[in-house]
């Protein structure tokens, strides 16, 4: 489980075929420092396992099922990751709950910069978009958000300076493909008012 907070943007440092999938090392002294072979990190809000840690560099192993189903499989070295440890009993829950799994990838349709302040709009598809409603919560590339405007095909984020400096979503540009989650609690009611309305 994670908050949304991103802890770190890292870079990748390399991206090797271990066929049917890759070993993904990314390169970040602090949490290196602090994590432990076997822990689980959000890389763009996809949960991976560390298997490897040498000095400032984490490896990780991502199947064929995540490459295909996250944008985890279009990063190469140099690309810049979002990263977050997991959620500790006693930690300090600041974003929203955000379980890793990602529900499906979205484009970038339309970014509007206003100084440093930002709004984007980003098209996904239509089962995530019934799970949002205005003021609620999703995680886009691991980032917990507000919604702003939720429409029939795409939904609105506000982003502050802050978050566009310490993430990689100050980077998005229009046709980009991001990483949705959808609120947990939203899956839950959804799923209890369809099955109330078969019996």
């Amino acid at each position: 489980m994670f908050t949304g907070l991103v802890q770190s943007l890292a870079e990748v440092v390399d991206v090797i075929s271990e066929p049917p999938g890759v070993r993904l090392i990314v390169r970040d002294s602090r949490i290196a420092a602090e994590a432990r072979l076997g822990d689980s990190i959000a890389i763009n809000g996809c949960c991976l396992t560390i298997v490897s840690i040498e000095g400032d560099r984490i490896a990780f192993q991502a199947g064929e099922e995540t490459l295909s189903r996250t944008n985890l499989g279009q990063l190469s070295p140099g690309s810049a990751v979002n990263l977050e440890q997991s959620l500790r009993t006693g930690d300090f829950l600041g974003g929203h709950y955000v379980t890793g799994h990602i529900d499906a990838v979205g484009t970038v349709d339309s970014r509007h910069d206003d100084a440093d302040w930002c709004k984007i709009w980003f098209r996904v598809p239509a089962p995530q978009l019934a799970q949002m409603a205005s003021k609620g919560s999703v995680a886009v590339d691991g980032v917990s958000l507000t919604l702003v405007d939720v429409e029939a095909e795409r939904f609105s984020v506000a982003l502050i300076p802050h978050t566009l400096s310490i993430t990689t979503l100050g980077q998005r540009k229009v046709g980009d493909r991001v990483n949705i989650e959808t609120d947990v609690l939203a899956k839950y009611v959804e799923r209890q008012l369809k099955l109330s309305a078969k019996n």
